[in-house]
């Protein structure tokens, strides 16, 4: 008997053709994941089952989502205090994840960091950050060890318009271009910097020609645009880590809700806030799928049970979780390698 011959798979312009499709459809399935789990974080906190600031990112999918499918593992990412979607997108267990809303020791930070300082070392996601600006000089650290080791990597650092105008970003920007360091600035320009408006913070509300003062490439982004994010990023990307030195994405969007759980949200419009949800990302590639026969109701179904299903596996994991005991209150105070203690 003739040994089995094996066929190499089909590598042509039909097999992309479909990658690419299938692709599109996990483009809508990540963001649908992200906001589905922060809709259930809503009535979790309504129920004080997570505590302390809640800020969503519900309207910001694209973004989150466009960026990370840009980067590989070896690279690194820091984000903001709004980053759930950040951290769902680099790959962190939606255990993981809700967990450490809910401050339980099998979350991603022991509980410790909550909704806004997620940090998971194996997937390199370096976490949110409560201060406005507060990630751009660690993502620069970051980018600065990986040079000096010679090593091929990106630091992607998301950041909101807000902190545009601290002065971290500032010499942040300068010091990356005057290194020629691999960045990849990522900011979420949503229009208000917590409550207030660009155009009442910033003289110059184009935020690329602040970042081509420094002498860096920057483009401007459709933010409400998954695909659009999706084929910028890896141009951007590629480029940081081909030697190309920092590059600066603007990714135009809107957060649909309050600044946080606390804020009321009456610096803004009810009629500004209905025209951004008309360029709502997740219907907006839901319909172009259907019109393009690649998704039917039925799929839709089958992806949003699946999705409902993965976030109620993750409340009753964090539910089930256990509070840290209160005698390793003082643990990580210092490094522990090394030292056994």
């Amino acid at each position: 008997m003739s040994a089995t011959r094996r066929v190499p798979p089909k590598t042509g312009p039909r097999s992309e053709a479909a990658r690419a499709d299938a692709h599109l459809v996990h483009l809508l399935t990540q963001m649908l994941r992200i906001r589905r789990f922060e809709e259930q974080c809503v009535e979790l906190y309504s129920r004080s089952a997570i505590r302390g600031f809640l800020h969503l990112g519900i309207g910001e999918e694209a973004c989150a989502v466009g960026v990370m499918e840009a980067l590989g593992p070896e690279d690194a990412v820091v984000a903001t205090y709004r980053e759930h979607g950040h951290a769902l997108a680099r790959g962190i267990s939606m255990r993981a994840t809700m967990a450490e809303l809910e401050g339980k020791l099998e979350g991603a930070s022991r509980g410790r960091g909550g909704s806004m300082h997620i940090f998971d070392a194996p997937s390199r996601f370096f976490g949110g950050n409560a201060i406005v600006g507060g990630g751009l000089p660690l993502a620069l650290g970051l980018a600065l060890a990986d040079h000096l080791a010679k090593r091929q990597r990106v630091t992607a650092c998301f950041f909101g318009d807000g902190a545009v105008a601290e002065g971290e970003f500032h010499e942040t920007m300068n010091l990356a271009s005057l290194w020629h360091l691999p960045v990849l600035f990522c900011c979420e320009n949503n229009l208000y910097a917590m409550g207030t408006a660009i155009e009442r913070a910033q003289a110059e509300t184009d935020l690329t020609l602040k970042a081509a003062s420094y002498r860096m490439p920057a483009w401007e982004v459709d933010g409400m645009d998954v695909v659009a994010g999706e084929k910028t990023a890896p141009t951007a990307a590629e480029a940081v880590r081909a030697g190309g030195g920092p590059h600066f994405v603007e990714m135009r969007t809107y957060r649909f809700r309050a600044h946080s759980m606390y804020d009321p949200d009456r610096y803004r419009a009810r009629e500004e806030i209905e025209r951004w949800r008309e360029r709502d990302p997740i219907p907006a590639l839901t319909e172009e799928l259907k019109a393009r026969g690649l998704l039917d109701d039925a799929g839709l179904e089958r992806i949003e049970a699946e999705v409902a299903a993965e976030i109620r596996d993750a409340v009753a994991f964090a539910d089930a979780g256990a509070l840290e005991d209160v005698a390793d209150l003082e643990r990580f105070v210092v490094s522990e390698k090394g030292g056994g203690q």
